[in-house]
Parts: C-alpha cells; structure tokens; sequence
C-alpha cells in the first residue's frame, strides 16, 4: 500500500510479524511490531489499508483484531475480539475503507465480510459458510470500488462475490 508520500508498507508474516516502510524507491525507513499478541504487536499482520490521512489499518489476523497507527509505526487504536456473533472477528484476513466512514473486514475463518464503522461498531454481516448463492468459504480478500460495491475473492469457491451491504 501507498500513501500520499508515495512510502510503501508492506505486511510481513512468518518470521518477522511486522510492518516496513519504504520510500518510492525502495530505501527503508522504518519497521515496527514483532511477534505477539500485546498492543502493537502482530500473530500474521494479513493485510493493511491506508486511509485519508495516512494511518495504517492492519487486519491482525491471528490475533482477531484491527490494530490501526500512524505514518510512524504508533499504535493509534486497536479493537477486535475472537468469536462468531456479529462485531465479533474470527481471522480477519482483509481489509477495505470506503472513504465514507466505514471500514469492511473479510473474515477467512467466520466466512463474512462484516462493515463497521472506524471506532469497531459492526454494521452488519454477510455471508455464511457453504459453496451455495450468498455462502463464502474461506474468503481471502476484498476491494471496494467507488460505486460502493464490494468484491470478495471467496478463495475455496474459486469465485469472486460483488456484494454491497
């Protein structure tokens, strides 16, 4: 992802669970985060987003949260607990803000993409497991275009969902 400096940020997992930044071309300048599960810390940093005014979103995959930090590696916000019920998060693996106030999280383990608001305020779900019409599995990743439609890669049913909640 890029932000308005043109700096690059890149989400590695594995080895390293951590944030980098880079300029343009290519010249590190900073990381942040190492493996775990306090503040600030990651267990797979998925994905990441960048808003309007250069915060960075990380879908905290294994830890079943949204961390979200400023342009310098600091720990802004951070929600998001384990479960199933709706506001609850099960392996976010993506995530995607729509400039409008509202950020959608694609969940590989609950099978849902869930729309919150910016604060953690789930607006509603959709999707369920299965192969079938409005059913994902394992869904990986999501865009949203500037329609307000939202596209879903639902990985293990080798297709891609437009849908808009």
């Amino acid at each position: 992802m890029q932000d308005s400096s043109g700096n690059l940020y890149i989400a590695e997992y594995g080895e390293y669970d951590r944030i980098q930044k880079f300029t343009a071309s290519g010249e590190f300048l900073l990381e942040w985060g190492t493996h775990g599960s306090k503040p600030g810390q990651f267990i797979r940093p998925q994905n990441l987003a960048i808003d309007a005014n250069d915060q960075i979103w990380v879908a905290d995959a294994c830890n079943h949260r949204i961390q979200r930090f400023d342009s310098q590696g600091r720990l802004l916000a951070i929600w998001g607990k384990p479960g199933h019920a709706p506001g609850e998060l099960y392996y976010p693996y993506d995530l995607a803000l729509d400039g409008h106030g509202h950020i959608y999280i694609c969940e590989f383990g609950n099978h849902r993409v869930q729309k919150f608001t910016l604060d953690g305020h789930s607006l509603g779900c959709w999707g369920t497991e299965g192969r079938g019409p409005g059913q994902l599995y394992n869904p990986w990743a999501l865009v949203c275009d500037h329609r307000g439609r939202v596209f879903v890669l639902d990985t293990n049913n080798h297709r891609v969902y437009r849908i808009r909640l």
